[in-house]
C-alpha cells in the first residue's frame, strides 16, 4: 500500500501530528500544589500534614525543599504527588551517573512508587545566588539525574530547576522581554533543550511582590485588582495584572531562542499576610487578594494574553506560616494556614469551602447596644485582638460549615460591617455548632468565653 501519494498529503498529515502535539501539551487540566516548608518547630507531623492537605483541601499535589523521607513516607498511596529539592549545595557533587544513581537509590527507590513522585528539583533559584560552581554544574547534574532514573527503569519522574525571575535582560514589555545575555545562550538555550528533550517543564518562582519596584510600585495590578492595566505595544496586549505580564514575558523569552513550546511550571508565588512596621504591603488583606485571585485564575484555565487558554501547573507559597524563617517578619508569614490547621485567611482552597471573601475597607463601629450578663456562655474574641487575627477567625469559623448567613449583606446581623462586630458572631456560632465545649472557643488562643450576652437590636446570639 503507498502511504503517501504526494507531497500535498504528506503536508496535511504533518500539519495534523503537529496539531496533535500542541494540543496534548497545552489541553492538561490545571493543577494546583503548595509549597511545604518546615522551618519551624511548631509544625504537626508529615502524617496530619498528608491526611489534612488529602481530605480538606483541593491541592492535588506538594512541593518540598528537600527530600525528607518523613514526609515521603506520609505521602504514602495517598494519590498526592510529591516534588523533591536537590540541596544548591549537592548539585556540584551530582555531575556524574554514578553519584547520581547513589543520590537515586538514596532518596527515590525506598518511596517509589507507592508515594507519586513527579519532580527532582535540582537546586533553588541558582542564578539569584550567583554561585559559578552551582550554575555551571547544574544542566550536568539534571542530566546525570535524568540518565540515572532511566537507568534505574524509573520513568515518570521527571527533572527540573526552579528559576528565580531575575533572568530576564532589562524591564521591557512582556513582548520584548529576553533572558539575560550573559546567560541567554550558554545557560538557557541548552537548559530549554534538555526540558524539550526529556518533556520536563520549565519552572519559574513569579513573584509580584518582589517585583513591586519594577511595575511601579502599582500594587492593584500586582494584586488583581482593578486598575487601568498595561498596554503592551509591540504584541497589541493589555494586561490586567503581573502575574500575566511575568509569565508572558518568561514566554517571549523561551521563544526567541526557539524554544516557546516547552511546558512552563509556576514552582512558587505568593504573598506575606504580616510584615514589619514599616511593610504596609504585607497584609491579610493584600495575601488575600493576591491568592484568592489568584486561584480563580489558575483554576480557570484562561491562560495569558499571549499564551490563551493554556494552563499551568501551579505551586503556592506557601502551606504554613514559618516562625524559624530568617529574615524580616515577613517571611515569616508566607502561610496559607497556621501550625493548627486554622486559616490565616480564606483563599478559596479548602473543600467545600466557602467563595472567597472580597476584602473591605474597615468601616467605623456604631455603639450598639450595652450588653448586659445573661448566664449564658458565649464565645467572644479577647481584648487587643488585631483585625487580622479576626478575619481569620471569621474565614476559619465561616468555612466549617456555620451558618454566617445572618452576617451577609440584608442579615440582622451585618450592621455594623466591622471586622470584630462579624468575627464576633462567627465565632459564637461556631461554639454553638460545637456543642459549646470549651476547646471549640479557643482560636489559636485570641477568644474567651463569657456570661455577657453580646446581642444587640435585632441581631441575637443565640
Amino acid at each position: 500500500m503507498t502511504l503517501f501519494t504526494n507531497n500535498h498529503s504528506f503536508h496535511h498529515l504533518f500539519l495534523f501530528l503537529l496539531l496533535i502535539t500542541f494540543l496534548h501539551l497545552f489541553s492538561s487540566t490545571a493543577a494546583l500544589g503548595v509549597n511545604y516548608g518546615m522551618i519551624a518547630d511548631n509544625l504537626p507531623s508529615p502524617t496530619e500534614v498528608a491526611n489534612f492537605i488529602k481530605t480538606q483541601t483541593i491541592f492535588d499535589s506538594v512541593k518540598i525543599f528537600d527530600s525528607n523521607p518523613d514526609v515521603l513516607r506520609a505521602f504514602a498511596n495517598t494519590n498526592i504527588s510529591v516534588s523533591v529539592t536537590v540541596a544548591n549545595g549537592e548539585i556540584p557533587s551530582l555531575t556524574t551517573v554514578r553519584a547520581a544513581r547513589r543520590w537515586v537509590n538514596a532518596h527515590i527507590r525506598p518511596f517509589h512508587p507507592q508515594t507519586k513522585i513527579k519532580y527532582i528539583i535540582v537546586g533553588n533559584e541558582v542564578l539569584l545566588l550567583n554561585n559559578l560552581a552551582e550554575i555551571n554544574n547544574l544542566l550536568p547534574a539534571m542530566k546525570c539525574l535524568n540518565r540515572a532514573l532511566h537507568n534505574s527503569q524509573i520513568q515518570d519522574i521527571k527533572v527540573t530547576s526552579a528559576h528565580a525571575l531575575n533572568i530576564f535582560n532589562g524591564l521591557t514589555v512582556p513582548s520584548l522581554a529576553r533572558f539575560r545575555i550573559d546567560y541567554a545562550k550558554s545557560f538557557f538555550a541548552p537548559l530549554l533543550l534538555f526540558h524539550r528533550r526529556t518533556k520536563s517543564p520549565f519552572m519559574i518562582n513569579p513573584y509580584p511582590y518582589f517585583e513591586l519596584n519594577a511595575i511601579g510600585n502599582k500594587l492593584d495590578f500586582a494584586l488583581f485588582k482593578r486598575n487601568p492595566g498595561l498596554f503592551d505595544g509591540h504584541s497589541g496586549k493589555t494586561y490586567t495584572n503581573a502575574f500575566d505580564a511575568l509569565l508572558d514575558k518568561t514566554f517571549s523569552a523561551m521563544s526567541a531562542i526557539g524554544c516557546g513550546d516547552v511546558e512552563i511550571v509556576i514552582g512558587e508565588t505568593g504573598w506575606p499576610s504580616q510584615g514589619d512596621g514599616g511593610n504596609l504591603v504585607a497584609t491579610i488583606d493584600n495575601a488575600l487578594s493576591y491568592n484568592g485571585n489568584l486561584v480563580r485564575e489558575i483554576l480557570s484555565g484562561n491562560g495569558t494574553p499571549l499564551m490563551p487558554n493554556r494552563t499551568f501547573e501551579t505551586y503556592i507559597f506557601g502551606l504554613f506560616n514559618e516562625n524559624q524563617k530568617p529574615g524580616p517578619l515577613a517571611e515569616k508569614n508566607w502561610g496559607l494556614f497556621r501550625p493548627d490547621f486554622t486559616p490565616v485567611y480564606n483563599a478559596g482552597v479548602l473543600r467545600n469551602g466557602r467563595p472567597v471573601p472580597t476584602p473591605t475597607q474597615p468601616q467605623p463601629t456604631p455603639s450598639p447596644a450595652t450588653p448586659v450578663p445573661s448566664g449564658k456562655r458565649f464565645c467572644v474574641p479577647k481584648p487587643g485582638v488585631t483585625d487580622a487575627q479576626l478575619q481569620s477567625n471569621l474565614d476559619y469559623a465561616c468555612s466549617q460549615g456555620t451558618n454566617c448567613s445572618p452576617i451577609q449583606p440584608g442579615g440582622p446581623c451585618a450592621e455594623p460591617p466591622t471586622t470584630r462586630s462579624r468575627a464576633t458572631f462567627a465565632m459564637n456560632s461556631f461554639y454553638r455548632s460545637k456543642g459549646e465545649v470549651d476547646s471549640a472557643c479557643d482560636f489559636s488562643g485570641t477568644a474567651q468565653i463569657t456570661t455577657v450576652n453580646p446581642s444587640y437590636g435585632n441581631c441575637h446570639y443565640v
